[in-house]
Formats: C-alpha cells, sequence, structure tokens
C-alpha cells in the first residue's frame, strides 16, 4: 500500500512532467486558449442575441382576447408577466402555483412601484363563472402584507361580479376585467394608464 508521502511524490512527478511538457509544446496551451476564448465568445454573443430576440419579442407582444381564453391557465399567467415586461417591468416573473398565497405574477413598474397581480383564467371567457368577492378577500389578505404590493390587482379574461368590484373599490384593489384586459393585451397602453386611483410614481422614469 501506497504512503502518504509516496501518493504525494507521485503526484509532483506527475505534476512536473506535465508542465515540462507543455513548456516543450507551448503551442498546445496557446491554441487551447484560443479556443476557450472563441467558445466563450460564441456563447457570450448567443445569450445576447437571444436577449436581443426577447427584447424585440416583447416589445411586439400582443394578444387577442381569444388566444388568452385558449390557454392552459399557467399560460395565461406567464401571458400577463409577458405583458407587464413589454410595458417596461424588466422584474416582472410568474410566482403562481402552490401555496402562492395570492400572488400569480409580481412586477415593479418603471416608476417603482411594486405589483402583485392575482390572475383568474376562465376557459369560457366571458361565459364562464365571475370572479368573486373571496378571491379579492385572498388579493386583499396578502398583497401587502406578504408581498409588499404597491398596487394590487386581479386580473382574468372573463366577468367580475358586482359585490366583487365594490370590495375592490373599497380596500384599494385594482380590477382587470375582459374589457380591460382586451385593451392592454392589443398594446395600445401600459396596464398603469388604464387603471384609476393608483399610488404616485416612488420614483421619476424614463418613460415619464
Amino acid at each position: 500500500m501506497l504512503t502518504v508521502a509516496g501518493a504525494a511524490l507521485i503526484v509532483i512527478t506527475l505534476g512536473v512532467t506535465v508542465v515540462n511538457w507543455l513548456l516543450a509544446h507551448w503551442w498546445v496551451l496557446v491554441a487551447g486558449l484560443v479556443l476557450a476564448v472563441l467558445a466563450g465568445g460564441g456563447w457570450l454573443h448567443q445569450r445576447r442575441q437571444q436577449a436581443r430576440w426577447e427584447a424585440v419579442r416583447v416589445r411586439g407582444l400582443r394578444y387577442a382576447l381569444a388566444e388568452l381564453d385558449a390557454v392552459h391557465h399557467a399560460r395565461f399567467e406567464e401571458a400577463i408577466r409577458d405583458l407587464m415586461r413589454r410595458d417596461g417591468c424588466r422584474d416582472a416573473q410568474r410566482v403562481g402555483g402552490g401555496g402562492d398565497l395570492g400572488a400569480d405574477v409580481t412586477a415593479t413598474d418603471p416608476y417603482g412601484r411594486r405589483w402583485v397581480i392575482q390572475c383568474k383564467h376562465r376557459r369560457n371567457g366571458a361565459g364562464g363563472a365571475a370572479v368573486g368577492t373571496p378571491a379579492l378577500q385572498v388579493l386583499n389578505g396578502t398583497a401587502r402584507q406578504v408581498h409588499g404590493a404597491d398596487v394590487a390587482v386581479i386580473v382574468t379574461n372573463g366577468r367580475v361580479s358586482a359585490p366583487a368590484v365594490t370590495f375592490a373599490a373599497q380596500q384599494r384593489l385594482h380590477v382587470v376585467d375582459r374589457q380591460v384586459l382586451g385593451v392592454w393585451a392589443s398594446g395600445a397602453r401600459p396596464l398603469w394608464e388604464l387603471l384609476e386611483g393608483l399610488p404616485p410614481p416612488r420614483k421619476q422614469s424614463a418613460l415619464s
């Protein structure tokens, strides 16, 4: 059995042999470095190209209501996230899922306000069940206290009941129903231009 000293001697000998070989064949090391630089440059270029393509896609993003009606509820949440990104919320992300505590999408708008959005997808669109007060109560209980929202919003491709609309107004919640969603998704205006009673900006924006 090799001793620790013997094993260390073998490692050192191999290391010296490799170094001597590289010194004698320095061009191999140079070629390896050149290939590594080229590979790294290619990877970086690809990442930048993908980022540019994504930026172009987001800037031109449009949805028809029929498209939103047809998607799975998870894809609906992703669509809402992408619309927020299109309008300048670079940190918009989908956080919906089990244990989301009433938040499906979070984002910070160009004015520094934090948005917490709960999404309610209806497969039948306007023909589906209306979003009721309980959904607004969940949002009201978590959006500000848990998620730190400046703006708490519920978005649906369907209808919102009259009691739910009243409750939202009383609690300073914002409702995006099918009609508002259609205008927003068409790309005409960012969401904060379609809603009334928003809190003032936290900061100046390049968009202002």
